[in-house]
């Protein structure tokens, strides 16, 4: 299936989305890859990390030095980065997570951790685009659904 607009976003093929990809043999030391949940970047000016967890559940500690050495090496390319790391309640492993309404729990940004003050990931999100590229939402008005 080919993105178009109404499509955007959604998964495309669910089951290849419920794969596993086990990286378990490419090891370096205790070394071994990680995920991003989510990643955009607009016009090599705002590059925005997503990480999801479940409920209370915490991020791995390698994960977390990778997520932020990213988001540092991005913001001292004199670019504006930012990780959102967010909590969902979705239980039932067959349902979907919508992303726009998990909760922050906590914001990586220049250097710093910042609480997410129970705000939604779509709120955070844009209120990041908009510091970060003023007139974006405004072009991009009209293309989602809300």
């Amino acid at each position: 299936m080919m993105y178009n607009n109404t499509n955007r976003g959604m998964i495309q093929n669910r089951e290849r989305a419920r794969q596993i990809i086990d990286f378990s043999g490419i090891r370096y030391g205790n070394i071994t890859p990680t995920d991003i949940d989510g990643f955009f970047e607009r016009a090599n000016e705002a590059f925005v990390f997503y990480e999801l967890k479940f409920r209370e559940a915490e991020m791995p500690k390698g994960q977390e030095v990778a997520l932020k050495r990213l988001v540092d090496a991005t913001t001292k390319a004199n670019k504006k980065a930012v990780l959102f790391l967010c909590r969902h309640e979705v239980e039932d492993t067959t349902k979907d997570v919508n992303a726009a309404t998990a909760i922050v729990k906590k914001i990586y940004f220049n250097g710093e951790w910042y609480n997410g003050n129970g705000r939604t990931l779509k709120e955070l999100s844009d209120s990041f685009m908009k510091w970060a590229v003023p007139d974006f939402l405004n072009q991009t008005k009209g293309a989602d659904s809300d």
